[in-house]
């Protein structure tokens, strides 16, 4: 009876560990995780998967950004906007990365209070909201100015410490 009683409870910590792990991963950017049915993002989008998309990607944020009224981001450069990964860019940046400053706020308390290093798709994302953040930040005024700065400011603070961990000494196995 003792070990039917100790398999049963290894299914059932095997299977806790497995759900928990499942319902965890879209914490961070829950909307990659479930795409919008007329946009034709993949489900978990990475713009930099090679060196040449990290380029394309910062080539990306150099190019003239126009952020429309309903906080539409596309790129103003016709070349670079019918690449590819433009497309790609112009979904993550649309449908995945929050814009308003509770969303950033949220993202900025979950970075602060998460153990290990961020994965690279969670890194992307949280780097471009940065990049939002800082053009929010300088097109907004007075009272508004400041809580774009603040948010600015915790965003970069928790990717700083993403990347000190993830540069710091490694223990060897």
């Amino acid at each position: 009876m003792c070990w039917k009683t100790l398999l049963l409870l290894l299914l059932y910590s095997d299977a806790q560990a497995t759900l928990s792990h499942r319902w965890t991963r879209a914490v961070l950017f829950p909307a990659a995780y479930r795409p919008k049915r007329s946009s034709s993002l993949p489900l978990n989008p990475v713009l930099q998967s090679s060196l040449e998309e990290v380029e394309l990607l910062y080539e990306f944020l150099l190019a003239d950004l126009e952020i429309s009224p309903d906080l539409k981001i596309s790129i103003k450069d016709e070349e670079l906007a019918s690449l590819r990964k433009a497309s790609d860019f112009r979904a993550v940046c649309n449908d995945v990365i929050p814009k308003s400053i509770p969303d950033i706020r949220r993202l900025s308390a979950s970075l602060s209070s998460r153990p290990g290093i961020l994965k690279k798709e969670d890194f992307e994302r949280t780097a471009l909201t940065l990049a939002y953040t800082a053009y929010r930040t300088a097109l907004s005024q007075g009272y508004q100015k400041d809580v774009w700065a603040q948010s600015l400011l915790s965003l970069f603070r928790a990717l700083r410490h993403d990347l000190m961990r993830s540069s710091g000494p490694r223990a060897s196995p």
